[in-house]
């Protein structure tokens, strides 16, 4: 993969998603104590005529992390270069990527827990000193090279924050958490994005899908979308709470906001594990899905709402799962 192509990561998918991207910290639903926090921080650093210090946002998919980096720039008036952790493969990727940023710009990496320990290590002047030191040639016939790096800010965003080495986030100067949603604050990103698509749906519409959104944005607008397709093919020009709960259903997305893969998963855990404690891997083989997607994806919301425990011996159902599911719990097991 070259420089281009790893600055440019996803980019027919960021243009796509640009239509409903805010732009403006006063844009951006959600997230107060944070948007408030950075705000000032970009106010600061501009009054000093100095580049933002590095920020790390954490927290689980779909919550804004992408959309935080974005804004951040624009808030700067800078540009924002991005890349992914897994396509930074040797150290000449990074060099590559460093080495062609302007003064005062914004790096956003993606997944940054996942770039290799020894490329990691090259970051660490570079974020504390803005220089690049890397080495080059092959072993007995190497040498070292310093590169001088203009001040730039490094955006990293992780769902795993605890995979990330203690050096690396100690070089972090701003470190956020970003937590669920609450359903008024989905529900006013819906509205803005039926806005901004041109869809028209209603307030009780909007707060259904709002409710069985799993507390993240990514989603609501997903669904959004997909609840707008059924309406458009019916041939309604606004989206009813009625449309709205009939294309949910459709698209298996229960009250709880539950999906196929959790309905799977919640009934495995009961019915063939008599609740838990069972491991992480033996799920994801019950159920043919993969374990990061279980661990980053599924479990999170899960706990969350308080459907699942982790014990040290292993997963358990919570007495809400076999409300939910309609399956009555053996007391004996």
């Amino acid at each position: 993969m070259n420089t281009r192509d790893v600055l440019d990561k996803n980019k027919k998918l960021e243009d796509y998603d640009n239509s409903i991207r805010p732009e403006t910290l006063d844009e951006y639903v959600g997230q107060d104590e944070i948007k408030e926090n950075i705000r000032v921080f970009i106010k600061a650093c501009l009054m000093r005529e100095e580049s933002l210090d590095h920020v790390l946002l954490y927290g689980p998919p779909g919550l804004g992390k992408t959309t935080l980096a974005h804004i951040i720039a624009n808030e700067l008036g800078t540009n924002l270069r991005t890349a992914s952790g897994p396509a930074i493969e040797k150290s000449g990727d990074l060099a590559a990527i460093l080495s062609s940023l302007e003064p005062g710009d914004v790096l956003f990496i993606d997944e940054i827990h996942r770039i290799p320990k020894f490329i990691e290590e090259i970051l660490y002047s570079a974020m504390e000193d803005f220089e690049l030191d890397i080495v080059i040639g092959t072993e007995g016939n190497s040498r070292n090279i310093k590169i001088d790096l203009p001040p730039f800010t490094l955006i990293g965003a992780t769902t795993r924050a605890g995979d990330i080495s203690s050096p690396l986030r100690d070089r972090f100067g701003i470190v956020s958490k970003l937590n669920y949603y609450s359903d008024e604050e989905l529900f006013k990103i819906i509205k803005r994005t039926s806005r901004v698509l041109g869809m028209d749906i209603c307030d009780d519409g909007a707060m259904e899908l709002a409710k069985r959104s799993r507390k993240t944005p990514r989603i609501a607008n997903r669904l959004f979308k997909r609840v707008r397709d059924f309406a458009l093919v019916e041939g309604a020009n606004i989206i009813t709470k009625e449309i709205a709960i009939k294309s949910l259903d459709r698209l298996k997305v229960d009250k709880e906001g539950l999906d196929q893969i959790d309905i799977e998963y919640l009934e495995a855990l009961i019915m063939k594990f008599n609740g838990g404690p069972v491991g992480l891997e033996t799920i994801s083989a019950a159920i043919g899905e993969e374990v990061s997607t279980i661990e980053d994806v599924v479990e999170p919301f899960l706990l969350q709402q308080g459907f699942i425990k982790r014990t040290p011996r292993g997963r358990v159902a919570t007495d809400k799962s076999y409300k939910h599911l309609n399956i009555e719990k053996n007391n004996g097991d």
